[in-house]
């Protein structure tokens, strides 16, 4: 650091000159992080997390590219194959399957499936299967592995009553089963926020109109009100319009509960000296709400609704499960495991319950990215 020395009127006066940033800096001020980066690297601290958003990639993914991961078509029936087990693979200068040949057993009047790996069958990489549009646009009959067409069937996960490929219709039911949550869980986030801010901003007689309707609707048993809610939905509703219907449905449970948490997060906000300062300044409710009150309560939206979509998740199961939820010919998790219902049948094939293993991984994903956003979010707890 250059000093120099002025002198005049019978006074020193000294100058200083600041000290050039060494070499290779950008000599912008030590520690300016932004709150985004400091969320990133809270984030990034919990490794748990990252691999739960990296799995719940990969199985967003197959749900969007199912037709091409598909081994065959998801509603084709073929009774030959009712309940086969999942083809066995071998490995001959590649992957291949072996034979499978169907046998009734005359004493106990069941299907038995006998395997054959003298004579291996090579699979094929992008080969010819039925026909499709990826990605609802393009025309194609390509899929990543597929069976010789006029061979065996490829069962990687075994078929089920219809001899239709479980493998299959789980990557599809994915699609359903991972959206329906989001969906739900978006719009019960979305009324909750409003409810909530509204009812700790406004107070009075709109504040106890609010939280009686929430305890209302929290005093009503969860399963009765969804098997009602869902018993009405007429049953020729498209599959289509029977999928936005359930998710209206699952989000008029879910947002009483974010409802009131916000509620109390509000209640403390009105009395901060910026929300004066606006109120002073002639700012109407909604201008406040939307200005200061909702992005200060963000961080606590944000870990609410992941942790909420899980929960989504499981509703949706178990109503298709007992029937009332999505129904066939929709394909989903809830739906697959209908079989999985029957214990005679659980017991003799055992792989109808492998599409439970998504449910179960999905689920403690979520549940995991809840965990790593909600520490994210606020990063100087």
């Amino acid at each position: 650091m250059s000093t120099d020395q002025i002198t005049g009127a019978g006074l020193d006066q000294t100058t200083t000159t600041p000290a050039a940033p060494p070499e290779g800096t950008t000599g912008k001020p030590v520690g300016e992080v932004s709150q985004t980066q400091l969320m990133i690297r809270r984030f990034k601290q919990s490794k748990l997390a990252v691999v739960a958003l990296f799995i719940l990639a990969l199985l967003y993914l197959t749900a969007i590219f199912a037709p091409f991961l598909a081994t065959n078509d998801p509603v084709q029936i073929n009774q030959a194959y009712k309940y086969a087990a999942p083809t066995p693979l071998t490995w001959s200068g590649g992957p291949a399957m072996c034979t499978v040949t169907q046998e009734i057993d005359p004493i106990n009047i069941t299907t038995t499936y006998v395997k054959d790996c003298s004579n291996p069958i090579r699979l094929q990489f992008f080969g010819q299967g039925y026909e499709y549009k990826l990605l609802g646009l393009i025309p194609t009959s390509r899929h990543l592995l597929v069976a010789p067409e006029g061979e065996a069937k490829l069962y990687l996960f075994g078929a089920d009553g219809n001899g239709r490929d479980i493998y299959s219709r789980t990557l599809y039911g994915g699609r359903v089963s991972l959206t329906i949550g989001v969906l739900g869980v978006a719009i019960a986030t979305v009324l909750g926020s409003i409810m909530g801010t509204w009812s700790g901003y406004a107070g009075g007689r709109t504040d106890n109109l609010i939280q009686r309707v929430i305890e209302i609707i929290t005093a009503i048993p969860t399963l009765p009100l969804w098997a009602t809610m869902a018993a009405v939905l007429p049953q020729d509703t498209s599959v289509t319009e029977r999928f936005f219907l359930m998710s209206v449905i699952l989000s008029l449970v879910a947002w009483t509960g974010l409802a009131r948490q916000l509620r109390g997060k509000v209640m403390g906000y009105v009395r901060s000296d910026y929300v004066s300062a606006a109120k002073s300044a002639g700012a109407k409710a909604p201008r406040i709400i939307a200005t200061h009150l909702l992005p200060n309560s963000a961080s606590h939206i944000v870990a609410v609704a992941m942790l909420a979509i899980p929960a989504a998740i499981i509703a949706e199961t178990t109503l298709s499960f007992l029937g009332i939820g999505m129904t066939e010919p929709a394909i989903s998790w809830g739906v697959l495991l209908k079989d999985a219902s029957r214990i005679d049948v659980l017991q003799q094939y055992p792989w109808v319950l492998l599409p439970a293993l998504f449910v179960i991984v999905a689920i403690t994903c979520f549940q995991l990215l809840g965990d790593g956003v909600r520490d994210a979010v606020d990063p100087y707890s």
